[in-house]
């Protein structure tokens, strides 16, 4: 398979790191080698690349830069948010409200939390119904006394829907005006920060998560913005880094990294949006008019504009992802964090899919290096592949009997 092109349509699991962003760090990988914390020469210079980037995080969400702590990732971004703030709670005892659809770092932290016998935390998960949108007024009617977070992702990381979290920030500073001080609002922001406009002023969210290698830098890096004010317990002791809520000597290099992707991020906002956006739209047109028995899921509008998850009838998703890399096409059926489970993608049942739906389910998500050919090119591969498949497919042999016995006379 030699001669075949390679093709990357899962920008969602990770992106290439940016030519422009590895010149950035790659001083910090040599000759600026110094501990942040240092106060040396060597130390103030690693310290003041890494003020650089925090402010530039900070200006891609539209916070302070005293208000972006970094970490490794959004799983630890969401973990530091979510127990950060419950192990706050001198009772170690409330309510959170997350989602059905929610990431499986979010996912688990919250089962962690209602699994844990020595304390006395209840979560409500919301529904996100067959558009996978989760419902404002379902927040509201699940508020209680006692409810202290509500952690909602902005952006879904398999179909791509954009959640109202604008609307449940104002719902937020409502309640606090009628006297709810202890509620907070999270949301995990990986898959739409620097994919979309953001600010977190508008928002209304008091913790926001982000991580570096979705927006062309490399793995390893996150941030999670904190609200002044806000009081989280470190979830990392033994320092006094990042004011001390994350302690650990800073990935220097990564950080840098992280500034100079938010920074190009920012700037091509428009550009970039327009580009993935158009292919995906020619993709999933293609897509449509080549490939019968397909389910599109997730809301059309209200979404990331590089993302499209499609259901594929009568053939199990794994297979076909496996016969589309043998032709050089990379894409997923899923999360990447949760590649290994055989089960069917809890996202896409939620949307109220049956297994074979979910288990049919695939994750294309574009980029800017994509090109209209590679687009031409899976749209000339995928029918085929799926085409061969389901004529190996028990279900889809089933089906087409079953159609037969209906239309004969």
């Amino acid at each position: 398979m030699t001669n075949v092109p390679r093709i990357y349509l899962d920008h969602s699991a990770t992106t290439p790191v940016d030519p422009r962003v590895v010149e950035a760090m790659l001083p910090y990988l040599t000759e600026r080698f110094g501990n942040a914390s240092s106060v040396h020469f060597f130390g103030q210079e690693a310290r003041a690349a890494v003020d650089r980037a925090r402010r530039e995080v900070a200006a891609l969400i539209g916070a302070r830069a005293n208000e972006v702590v970094f970490v490794s990732g959004g799983t630890e971004a969401n973990n530091l948010a979510i127990r950060g703030i419950t192990d706050s709670i001198s009772s170690h005892k409330g309510h959170v409200i997350t989602s059905a659809i929610e990431h499986s770092s979010v996912r688990g932290i919250c089962d962690a939390l209602e699994k844990d016998g020595k304390s006395g935390w209840e979560i409500t998960r919301l529904p996100a119904y067959e558009d996978g949108i989760v419902r404002v007024e379902d927040v509201r009617t699940a508020l209680r006394s006692d409810t202290v977070l509500i952690s909602i992702m902005l952006a879904n990381n398999e179909i791509g829907t954009l959640q109202p979290i604008e609307e449940i920030g104002s719902l937020v500073r409502d309640e606090r005006a009628r006297g709810h001080r202890q509620l907070w609002l999270h949301t995990d922001a990986v898959q739409a920060a620097g994919r979309i406009p953001l600010d977190v002023e508008t928002l209304g969210c008091d913790l926001f998560s982000l991580s570096a290698h979705k927006l062309y830098a490399p793995k390893g890096t996150g941030a999670l913005f904190v609200r002044r004010g806000v009081r989280l317990i470190s979830q990392n002791v033994g320092g006094h880094q990042e004011r001390e809520k994350r302690a650990g000597t800073e990935g220097v290099p990564g950080i840098v990294a992280f500034g100079a992707a938010t920074k190009l991020a920012r700037e091509e906002m428009d550009q970039r949006v327009g580009h993935d956006q158009r292919l995906r739209d020619m993709f999933e047109s293609g897509v449509s008019d080549r490939v019968k028995d397909i389910v599109l899921n997730g809301d059309r509008e209200q979404r990331l504009p590089h993302l499209s998850n499609i259901s594929f009838r009568f053939i199990e998703g794994e297979g076909l992802l496996i016969s589309l890399d043998l032709q050089g096409i990379a894409v997923s059926t899923g999360s990447a964090c949760s590649s290994g489970t055989l089960e069917p993608s809890p996202v896409i049942r939620a949307l109220g899919r049956n297994d074979e739906l979910a288990r049919g389910a695939i994750r294309f998500s574009f980029g800017k290096d994509n090109t209209d050919q590679d687009v031409d090119y899976v749209l000339e591969v995928l029918p085929r592949v799926v085409e061969k498949l389901r004529a190996l497919s028990p279900l889809s042999l089933k089906t087409l009997s079953e159609r037969e016995i209906i239309v004969m006379p």
